[in-house]
C-alpha cells in the first residue's frame, strides 16, 4: 500500500479482535461513506479516545482492507467532515498473506466537542456508549461549552444547586428529567445549570444502563 507499509502483526490484531467491540474498540468490514467514519471518530474522541479495526466484519472475521481507498476515507473522515480536524494515526498490519487490516488510533479530545459536518452544513456532536455512536447528551454539550468558557470560574450555589445535590445524595444519582420535574426550571435552565456543574467537577455526568444520569 503506498505511503502505509504494512507490518507484521497476525497474534496482535487477532488478541484486539479478541476484546470485541467495545468504547475504545469498532470493527469496521469496508468503509463507503465518510461522514459515518467521522461519526466513529467524533464519538471516540468525546470519551476517551480509541480505535478502529478497518478490514474486520462485525463478528470478527478477518476480510481485510480492499485498497487505499480505505485510508483516504479515514482522511478524509477526520479532516474534512471532523470540526475541529483529528489527527488519526494510521497503522497497517499483516495478518495473512494479502491480507491487511488497519488500525486507525482515535485521540481523546483535548477540548471536547469534536463535531460532524452532516448533511446541509449541521454541527453534531457524538459519544461513545459501550459498542455504540450516539448523538452527544445536551447535558454533555453544556458541560464541554461551560468548561471552555468558563475553565476555573467558581459557582456560586443556591437552593436549585442544593436540590440537585440532595437528589443526587437521596439514590446515588438522579436525572435532567427528575430535576426539571422537582425544580419547576425550565429545561434549558435545568441544562445550563447542571453543564456549569459538570464543568467545574461538582457533579459527573455518566451513562448507567442507556441513560445518562447525575452523580458525584
Amino acid at each position: 500500500m503506498k505511503d502505509l507499509a504494512a507490518i507484521k502483526g497476525r497474534h496482535y490484531i487477532h488478541s484486539l479482535i479478541e476484546e470485541g467491540e467495545h468504547e475504545q474498540q469498532d470493527f469496521k468490514f469496508a468503509i463507503s461513506d465518510a461522514r459515518k467514519i467521522a461519526r466513529s471518530i467524533s464519538a471516540f474522541s468525546n470519551h476517551s479516545g480509541g480505535r478502529l479495526l478497518i478490514g474486520v466484519k462485525d463478528n470478527g472475521a478477518v476480510a481485510g482492507i480492499r485498497n487505499e481507498e480505505d485510508v483516504y476515507m479515514i482522511e478524509t473522515a477526520a479532516e474534512m467532515y471532523c470540526r475541529p480536524a483529528v489527527e488519526v494515526r494510521m497503522t497497517a498490519f499483516k495478518v495473512d498473506p494479502g491480507t491487511v487490516v488497519i488500525r486507525a488510533e482515535i485521540p481523546k479530545a483535548l477540548r471536547p466537542p469534536v463535531c460532524v459536518v452532516e448533511e446541509g452544513g449541521e454541527l453534531r456532536a457524538y459519544y461513545r456508549v459501550k459498542d455504540e455512536n450516539i448523538a452527544a447528551h445536551p447535558l454533555l454539550l453544556s458541560a464541554w461549552k461551560h468548561y471552555a468558557d468558563d475553565n476555573g470560574a467558581l459557582v456560586t450555589f443556591d437552593g436549585h444547586h442544593r436540590l440537585l445535590i440532595d437528589l443526587i445524595k437521596e439514590d446515588g444519582c438522579t436525572t435532567l428529567d427528575e430535576f426539571v420535574r422537582r425544580s419547576h426550571l425550565s429545561r434549558a435552565t435545568a441544562i445550563d445549570l447542571i453543564g456549569r456543574l459538570a464543568a467545574a467537577s461538582v457533579v459527573n455526568l455518566e451513562y448507567r444502563q442507556g441513560q445518562l444520569v447525575i452523580s458525584n
